[in-house]
C-alpha cells in the first residue's frame, strides 16, 4: 500500500498496510508490541534509540541512578517482532494530503499514523525561565541537572562571598506536582543524610529547599489528605513552601516571586508544566488551547480517519475526564493497547470500540518510607505508600536488567543512607542545556 519514496531511507516498500509510530514512549511501545501478530508493517521513529522512564528522571538528576536504569534500548524490546522496524531520526511535519510523514532522514510514506510523541516542558512564553531555569524531561538533561546541583555545591567551597554562597546552596523546585514533590524530597534527603560527610568543610545547614506553585497546595491532581501529607514530608526536611504564588523573572542569580519577594539561586528546577508535543502540517482546530490533539474516543485525531494520537499528546474527553485524560503513563500504555486492538479490527473491517480508562490510582514518594498513594479504593501514605511506589515503579521499568540495577541500588541506598552515584560526567555550562522538542 505505500509508496516507493521509502527506499531512500532504506524502509522496505511494502504491500501490507504500513503503521507508522511517533514516539517510543509508554504509548507507542505498548502500542507496537500488540501489533506483532497483525499482517501489518510497523515502523516507528524516534529521535533517540532507547526508551525513557520519565517518572525517573528526578532520580538521575538528583544522584540516586544512573541514566541506563531507567534507559533502554528500543531494538532489544522489540529484537524478536519481524514486523517491526525503527529508525531513529527526528519527526518534522506531517502532510496529510501525501499521506507522508517528513523526519530529518527523509520522507515516510503511511497508511496510518499514530503520533505519541509524549510532551515538552511548558514555560508558559517565560524566556528568562526557558534561558535559565533547568527542565528535565530527558536523560541529558537530567544529567545537566545534576552537574549543576554538583558543580554549585564544589563552588560553594571556594566562594568568601556570603550572596554568592547563599545562590550556590539554595535550590528552588517551581512546580508542586509529583515530579516537584518528588525532586524537592530526593534534594531534601541529600542535604539531611549525604552532603554533610561529602562537604564537611561546608556548612550544609545553610542549604536552603524551596517549592514554589501557584495552586493552594501541593499535588492537586490528588487528594486533600494525600497534599496534607506531602506538605507535612517535605516540611520535616526543611522544605520552604510557596502556596498561591508564581514566578515573575529569573536572571540566573536572582527569582522573583508575585508576592513581591525574592530569592537568591542559582539552581531553578522547573517542574511546573508541560504542553503536547505537536508536530506541524495538523490543522489548527485539531489543536487545544493546551497544546494537545483533540481525539475521539478511538483516538483519532479530529478531522483525520488515518491519524491517531495517544498518551500525553492526546485530549480525549470523556464524561468521566472533561479536560481530557491526566498526562500519566498508565494513561498512555492502556491507550496504546486499546489502540493496537482497533487498528486491527479497522484491517479486518470490523466496528471499533470506544476507549475507557481504568483508573489504577496516582502515587508520589518524598524519601524514603514517605510517600503518598491515592488508589481506587483506598488512600495509601507512610511506610506502606514509599514500598508500594517502589514496587510498581520496580514492575513498570522496561528490561529485567534495569529493574535489578534499579532495585539493587534502591536496596544500596536505603541500608547505608547514601547514593553512590555524585559524578559529574559531563560540566554544565549555563545556555547550553538541550532543548526538548
Amino acid at each position: 500500500m505505500t509508496g516507493p519514496s521509502s527506499i531512500s531511507i532504506n524502509i522496505p516498500v511494502t504491500n501490507k498496510p504500513r503503521i507508522v509510530i511517533v514516539g517510543g514512549g509508554f504509548g507507542g511501545i505498548q502500542l507496537a508490541k500488540r501489533l506483532k501478530g497483525e499482517d501489518v508493517q510497523v515502523v516507528m521513529i524516534d529521535k533517540n534509540n532507547y526508551h525513557t522512564f520519565q517518572p525517573l528522571l528526578y532520580q538521575v538528576a538528583t544522584a540516586g541512578l544512573e541514566p541506563d536504569s531507567i534507559a533502554y534500548p528500543l531494538r532489544k524490546i522489540f529484537k524478536k517482532q519481524e514486523n517491526f522496524i525503527f529508525r531513529m531520526a527526528e519527526a518534522i511535519k506531517v502532510d496529510p494530503a501525501r499521506k507522508v510523514l517528513e523526519t530529518s532522514i527523509g520522507e515516510i510514506p503511511y497508511d496510518f499514523l499514530v503520533l505519541a510523541t509524549g510532551s515538552v516542558t511548558n514555560f508558559y512564553g517565560m524566556r528568562d525561565m526557558e534561558r535559565n531555569a533547568m527542565p528535565m524531561k530527558s536523560v541529558p538533561q537530567s544529567l545537566d541537572l545534576r552537574s549543576l546541583i554538583l558543580q554549585n555545591l564544589e563552588a560553594a567551597l571556594l566562594t568568601t562571598d556570603l550572596k554568592n554562597l547563599e545562590g550556590l546552596l539554595t535550590f528552588v523546585v517551581v512546580g508542586g506536582g509529583p515530579t516537584g514533590v518528588e525532586t524537592a524530597g530526593a534534594l531534601g534527603e541529600l542535604k539531611n543524610h549525604i552532603l554533610p560527610l561529602d562537604y564537611p568543610e561546608l556548612d550544609i545547614k545553610k542549604m536552603r529547599i524551596h517549592v514554589v506553585d501557584h495552586g493552594p497546595r501541593l499535588l492537586q491532581g490528588m487528594s486533600p489528605s494525600a497534599s496534607q501529607k506531602a506538605e507535612e514530608f517535605l516540611r520535616k526536611f526543611e522544605v520552604e513552601i510557596w502556596l498561591n504564588t508564581g514566578v515573575v523573572a529569573y536572571d540566573g542569580t536572582t527569582l522573583s516571586l508575585s508576592n513581591g519577594k525574592t530569592l537568591l539561586t542559582k539552581a531553578v528546577i522547573w517542574a511546573a508544566g508541560v504542553a503536547g508535543a505537536v508536530l506541524p502540517g495538523l490543522r489548527a482546530e485539531s489543536v487545544t488551547n493546551g497544546r494537545r490533539l483533540k481525539v475521539d474516543a478511538f483516538s483519532r485525531v479530529e478531522g483525520y480517519e488515518n491519524i491517531f494520537a495517544i498518551g500525553d499528546l492526546a485530549c480525549m474527553v470523556t464524561k468521566d475526564s472533561p479536560q481530557g485524560h491526566s498526562l500519566l503513563a498508565p494513561v498512555a500504555m492502556q491507550q496504546g493497547k486499546w489502540l493496537a486492538q482497533n487498528l486491527g479490527r479497522l484491517l479486518r473491517k470490523q466496528p471499533l470500540r470506544p476507549f475507557h480508562y481504568l483508573n489504577l490510582g496516582v502515587m508520589a514518594t518524598i524519601g524514603r518510607n514517605q510517600a503518598v498513594a491515592d488508589l481506587p479504593l483506598v488512600k495509601v501514605q507512610g511506610v506502606l505508600g514509599w514500598f508500594l511506589w517502589v514496587f510498581i515503579h520496580l514492575m513498570t521499568l522496561v528490561g529485567f536488567r534495569n529493574r535489578m540495577v534499579t532495585f539493587v541500588n534502591w536496596v544500596f541506598s536505603y541500608l547505608s543512607y547514601d547514593k553512590g552515584i555524585r559524578l559529574i560526567i559531563r560540566p554544565f555550562k549555563r545556555g547550553q542545556s538541550p532543548v526538548d522538542r
